[in-house]
C-alpha cells in the first residue's frame, strides 16, 4: 500500500511564492506521486491566490469549524484544488489570518506581521483538523521550515485518532537563517504543555520561543536541502545560527537531499517565455534570447560583450553587497549586468545609482517577473550567486540547464552542483571561489571572462552544464527512503522490544 504523506508548507508554486520553499512544495509532491506515494499538500489560503485560474473550490461543511489560538476559538474553512499536471490534492486553510495582502510581511511597511505566531498556530491546528477529516489514514507528516513545526506537538492530541494516530514526522530545513523567534509573552498563544517552553524545552531558546528548534527536537527524522548544507549547519554558528548544538545532537537523524528543479517548467527546448528554443545539441537559439533580453531591458546588443545576471532576493545572504563592491571593476572590464529582484532598500538604491551612471551596461528590475526570469536565464552568459550561505539554491540549476554558466561561492547546494572549470581537461560547469570577499569573487569573474573569449571553452562549459540531471526523480526516491526510515523509528519507539501489533 502506498504511503500517505501530508505535506505542510507556508507557500507553494503556483499559488504563492516568496522563496525557494514554494518551488519545492509545488514540485516535490507531484514527483512523489509518480513514485507511488499519495500526497496531500496543505497550504494557507492567501487572499492573493487566483482562485478562478487554479480552480479552487470550497469544501462543503467546513464553514462552521474552529480551532484554538491561545484562549480563543478561530473560525476557518477549507478550499481545495488539484496541483496542476498531477493527482495531488491541495487543501487551502482559509480564515482571517490569511485574508489580507502579503504572505509574511505587511506590504505597506515591509515589516513582518505582528500576529505572525498566531497565524502559524492557526495554520498548524487547522491543517491537522483538515487531514483528520480525509478519507485515508496518514503515515507521514512532512513539515517544512518553522511555519509548520507546531504541528508536531499538536499531533499528540490525535494519538488515538483512526487517521492521525502513530504518524511519523519528517522536518525539512530550507533555510536555518529564518527560525521563527518570538519573545516569551507570546507563549500563551501556543497552548502547549509547560515542558515545551521551560528551559531546555523543545521550543525554548535563551528565554524566547524558537519554532525552528521545536522542529529539530521533535521530528522523527530531519532533512535539509543539500548534503553540504547538512554538514555546514552542524559545523559553526555562522551556518547553524545558534542551533548547531541541537543539530549535532541529532546528526544521526539528519539527511541532506539535494533539491531538484521542475524540468517541465524550466526547459529551454519548450519554454513558452522564450523567443527561440534550444538544447544541448542545438544551442543556437540562446544567442537570439540574449538579443531579446537586452532589447527588452534597453541595453545595446554586442555578441562580443558578456552578460552577467542575478535573480533573487536583494539580501545580505545572497551576497548582493559583494556584487555591488565588485561591480565597478566588472563594468570597467566591459561587461553588461542585469538583475531582477527586490529586497533591502539600500541595495535597490545603490543599483539604481549604477543604472544612472552606466545606462548602457546595467539594467535593474525591482519586482517579481516570472517571464523575465526565464528570459534572463536563457539570455545571460553568466549567472552570479556569491552567497554567504546557500542551503541549496535553484537558480544555479536553472542556469546550468539553460547553458548560462554560474559563478558561485562554494557553499551549501552551490558546492554540490557547480564544479569548477578546468581548462586543461575540459571538466567543470562553472566558476567557484571559497572565502567570502571581493577579491576572490573578482578572481572567479576574471576566469569567466577568459573563458568567454575562447568560443571552444564556452561551448564545452555550456554543454557540461546542460547535460546535468537536476530533475526531482532522484531526490524523490531519497525522500521515499527517508519517509520509510522515519516511520520505522516512530514504530520502534511506539513498540519497543517487539513488532508492531
Amino acid at each position: 500500500m502506498a504511503l500517505h504523506v501530508g505535506f505542510l508548507a507556508a507557500e507553494a508554486v503556483p499559488y504563492a511564492k516568496v522563496g525557494g520553499l514554494a518551488d519545492v512544495a509545488g514540485a516535490l509532491p507531484r514527483e512523489l506521486e509518480r513514485h507511488d506515494l499519495h500526497v496531500t499538500l496543505v497550504v494557507p489560503g492567501y487572499r492573493s491566490i487566483d482562485r478562478v485560474r487554479w480552480g479552487l473550490r470550497r469544501v462543503p461543511g467546513t464553514g462552521g469549524s474552529t480551532v484554538a489560538v491561545g484562549d480563543r476559538r478561530e473560525p476557518w474553512f477549507l478550499e481545495t484544488a488539484e496541483l496542476p499536471n498531477s493527482r495531488v490534492r491541495v487543501l487551502f486553510i482559509c480564515g482571517r489570518y490569511f485574508d489580507r495582502d502579503g504572505i509574511y510581511n505587511e506590504p505597506r511597511t515591509g515589516g513582518e506581521f505582528t500576529d505572525q505566531l498566531e497565524r502559524w498556530v492557526f495554520f498548524c491546528r487547522a491543517a491537522l483538523a483538515a487531514l483528520a477529516d480525509q478519507d485515508t489514514r496518514l503515515d507521514i507528516l512532512h513539515l517544512n521550515d518553522h511555519h509548520t513545526t507546531l504541528a508536531a506537538p499538536y499531533l499528540s492530541e490525535y494519538a488515538r485518532h483512526p487517521r492521525l494516530g502513530d504518524v511519523a514526522t519528517f522536518f525539512s530545513i530550507h533555510n536555518l537563517g529564518y527560525q521563527g523567534l518570538f519573545r516569551s509573552p507570546a507563549a500563551p498563544v501556543l497552548a502547549l504543555p509547560p515542558a515545551y517552553l521551560e528551559p531546555m524545552g523543545a521550543f525554548e531558546f535563551w528565554g524566547a520561543i524558537n519554532l525552528m528548534k521545536g522542529g529539530l527536537v521533535l521530528a522523527d527524522l530531519l532533512g535539509t536541502v543539500s548534503p553540504t548544507y547538512a554538514d555546514e549547519i552542524q559545523s559553526s554558528e555562522e551556518f547553524g545560527h545558534g542551533l548547531e548544538g541541537v543539530l549535532k545532537s541529532r546528526r544521526r537523524d539528519l539527511v541532506g537531499i539535494l533539491n531538484g528543479i521542475d524540468t517541465d517548467v524550466w526547459n529551454p527546448a519548450t519554454d513558452l517565455h522564450l523567443p527561440a528554443h534550444y538544447d544541448a545539441g542545438d544551442p543556437g537559439g540562446k544567442e537570439i534570447c540574449k538579443r531579446a533580453l537586452l532589447e527588452r531591458l534597453g541595453l545595446p546588443y554586442d555578441p562580443r560583450v558578456p552578460v552577467f545576471a542575478s535573480i533573487g532576493r536583494l539580501a545580505g545572504q545572497k551576497g548582493v553587497d559583494l556584487i555591488l563592491d565588485a561591480l565597478p571593476a566588472m563594468l570597467q572590464a566591459g561587461i553588461q549586468f542585469v538583475i531582477l529582484g527586490s529586497g533591502q532598500p539600500e541595495y535597490e538604491a545603490k543599483l539604481q545609482d549604477f543604472v544612472r551612471r552606466a545606462p548602457r551596461q546595467v539594467a535593474a528590475t525591482f519586482a517579481f517577473d516570472n517571464g523575465l526570469a526565464h528570459l534572463i536565464e536563457a539570455g545571460a552568459d553568466f549567472f552570479l550567486m556569491p552567497s554567504r550561505y546557500e542551503p541549496c539554491g535553484l537558480n544555479q540549476m536553472y542556469s546550468l540547464r539553460y547553458g548560462t554558466v554560474p559563478v558561485v561561492r562554494r557553499t551549501g547546494g552551490l558546492a554540490d552542483t557547480v564544479r569548477d572549470w578546468e581548462p586543461a581537461t575540459g571538466q567543470g560547469n562553472g566558476f567557484t571561489f571559497g572565502a567570502f570577499g571581493r577579491d576572490p569573487f573578482l578572481a572567479a569573474v576574471q576566469r569567466a571572462l577568459v573563458a568567454y573569449r575562447d568560443p571552444a571553452a564556452m561551448r564545452r562549459l555550456r554543454a557540461n552544464g546542460m547535460s546535468s540531471d537536476f530533475s526531482w526523480a532522484g531526490p524523490a526516491l531519497q525522500y521515499r527512503a527517508a519517509y520509510e526510515a522515519a516511520l520505522g523509528r516512530r514504530r520502534a519507539r511506539a513498540h519497543p522490544g517487539g513488532a508492531r501489533v
